[in-house]
């Protein structure tokens, strides 16, 4: 899992890329937005998944503590591109009407 981290207007956007697994991705997945929560009040965070290869429980529980833990300080996350294997899973587990999901990266921005 490799993860970037950048700045545009007063948003942290993460570029993963790679697998958000048990043991691989979960925990830099946490470790990132840990960081990027405590960088910023409130924190806003865009979390771009294009190159997301494969997501697995682990990976999607990761994506809601994430999304808890921004919330709970008084920030938004967002997601951003995703793939069709991730679509899929997000809405199999019904999560896809938690996350604010956008196909545009500057439409994405505007809504923060």
């Amino acid at each position: 899992m490799k993860i970037t981290q950048r700045k545009a207007k007063d948003v942290t956007i993460l570029d993963l890329e790679g697998k958000i697994t048990i043991g691989v991705g979960d925990v830099a997945v946490r470790d990132a937005v840990q960081t990027a929560a405590a960088a910023s009040d409130p924190p806003n965070i865009l979390i771009n998944m294009e190159k997301v290869q494969t997501i697995d429980s682990a990976g999607v529980g990761e994506l809601v503590s994430a999304y808890t833990t921004v919330t709970n300080r008084g920030g938004k996350l967002k997601l951003l591109n995703l793939p069709s294997k991730v679509t899929d899973i997000l809405q199999i587990t019904q999560l896809i009407t938690v996350f604010e999901i956008h196909d545009d990266e500057m439409e994405a921005l505007d809504s923060f």
